[in-house]
């Protein structure tokens, strides 16, 4: 199972409209978001994935309850943390603002992937037994890099791409 894994987008429609695009020329099977959403008018965006999308909240998404609603029927998102398994795979999501929460999910030994954002920076590295991808910035805010990851779940590993 190939999994899209995009984070902290920022209402930039044009960037989560060109992540759409490559996860669906990729033909990933489900498209993961760690957080940063912000507004539910972007759910237009995601609604052209061909996939499913499962998300968590970041620390910038406001209106929960309308990003849930709008959710419904392409997807699920949840507040701070998803726990997922998946071709026997155990991932867990997270946005990362509270970083001993997501070191605990790192180092618990639990987790074969945990996938987070918030910092805008890329992560690809094993941590002990644990993969941790952080796909950077879909929006390109900070860094000038617009990027998402494909994670391959057969062989755990993940490829952080510029979009």
């Amino acid at each position: 199972m190939i999994i899209g894994v995009m984070s902290d987008s920022h209402d930039n429609m044009e960037a989560i409209r060109r992540a759409v695009e490559f996860f669906n020329s990729e033909g990933v099977e489900l498209v993961v978001h760690a957080g940063d959403i912000i507004s539910p008018f972007t759910i237009r965006a995601f609604r052209e994935l061909a996939c499913p999308i499962k998300a968590v909240t970041g620390n910038n998404d406001g209106d929960f309850l309308s990003l849930r609603k709008l959710f419904d029927g392409k997807g699920e998102i949840s507040s701070f943390f998803i726990s997922l398994e998946m071709s026997g795979v155990k991932i867990a999501v997270n946005h990362g603002h509270y970083p001993d929460v997501l070191e605990a999910l790192i180092t618990s030994g639990k987790y074969d992937v945990v996938i987070c954002g918030h910092t805008h920076e890329q992560v690809n590295k094993k941590m002990g037994s644990t993969l941790v991808v952080n796909p950077g910035e879909t929006c390109g805010y900070l860094t000038g890099k617009r990027s998402v990851a494909v994670l391959d779940l057969r062989e755990i590993r993940a490829e952080i791409i510029e979009i």
